[in-house]
């Protein structure tokens, strides 16, 4: 039987050579998460995927705050965010910076995301909504695309921050 690493075995990196490293050319946009816990797990996996910064919008909390750092245990301190006033906003400016806008969604033209191929000359923003609503209705009309996650159950939907990693993990293996 494999012997389980220690925390000391992982290579981990430190929170300067994790910010100075190079990331992945992708955004998470976060639409109004009313979650704390949720806006943690966001952190903590943006950290594990090594991706550019997190947006975070409207109602969101943001750092410092106690349950946010529950749940990042700490890469609220390494990857880099920004906060905007509203979500529209948040995408505007990253249109801006030459991101594509892609709404993680279920909508009349959403691609499933094993379908899903980004734009290999643009740096991904990839727009999370609020765990009821979902992405607003006026943020998915102004995104490029749309994205869902195949599934077959009941509920056809996750927690928000499971799509987080779901999708993280899909789109970061295809750049």
């Amino acid at each position: 039987m494999p012997r389980k690493l220690l925390n000391e075995e992982l290579g981990r990196v430190s929170v300067d050579e994790f910010r100075r490293q190079e990331k992945r050319p992708v955004a998470l946009v976060l639409d109004n998460l009313r979650s704390r816990h949720n806006i943690g797990a966001a952190f903590r996996t943006a950290d594990a995927f090594a991706i550019r910064e997190v947006a975070l919008c409207g109602i969101c909390a943001a750092p410092p705050d106690a349950e946010i750092h529950k749940a990042a245990l700490g890469a609220e301190n390494a990857v880099a965010w920004r906060r905007f006033p509203t979500t529209m906003q948040a995408v505007e400016q990253l249109r801006a910076e030459g991101y594509e806008l892609v709404a993680v969604e279920q909508t009349e033209a959403s691609v499933t995301l094993n379908r899903f191929v980004p734009d290999a000359g643009k740096p991904c923003a990839l727009v999370f909504g609020n765990e009821v609503r979902g992405v607003a209705q006026e943020v998915v009309d102004v995104c490029d695309r749309c994205l869902e996650i195949p599934q077959r159950g009941t509920k056809h939907s996750l927690n928000v921050s499971v799509s987080m990693g779901v999708v993280l993990w899909e789109v970061c293996r295809k750049f």
